[in-house]
């Protein structure tokens, strides 16, 4: 006889880990080979940034908490193995950040993520 264990995946700690700036939170949320797919103002859906494995989503968590903006998480959904968030960015001088991320689990850690971030300007 098998049995198999569940692991939850805890959204509200990834919000506050990303409301805080908190790298080191945000990254023990992700598998060792997660991939994670950046659209934006610099790489549009054609070139995406595609980052793979936890040494590069390191590289780009700890960018993003070492600038000097605030962060909202917002309207998120939980479901299975499938995580959608937003999150709301505000630099300084004012301007705004939209990011839209979807998430796909593996054993309670993220495996894949997409993010599609649009700017001010």
């Amino acid at each position: 006889m098998s049995t198999s264990t569940t692991t939850t995946f805890d959204l509200q700690r990834l919000a506050r880990a990303i409301e805080e700036r908190d790298a080191a939170g945000q990254l023990e949320l992700y598998a060792d080979d997660a991939e994670v797919t950046l659209v934006d103002r610099e790489t549009p859906p054609g070139s995406p940034r595609v980052l793979h494995g936890k040494g590069e989503v390191r590289a780009w968590i700890e960018d993003v908490c070492g600038r000097d903006m605030t962060h909202h998480v917002g309207d998120q959904v939980i479901g299975g193995d499938r995580v959608a968030f937003t999150q709301a960015c505000r630099y300084p001088d004012g301007a705004k950040v939209l990011c839209a991320t979807v998430v796909d689990l593996r054993d309670g850690r993220i495996a894949r993520q997409v993010a599609v971030a649009a700017w001010d300007g």
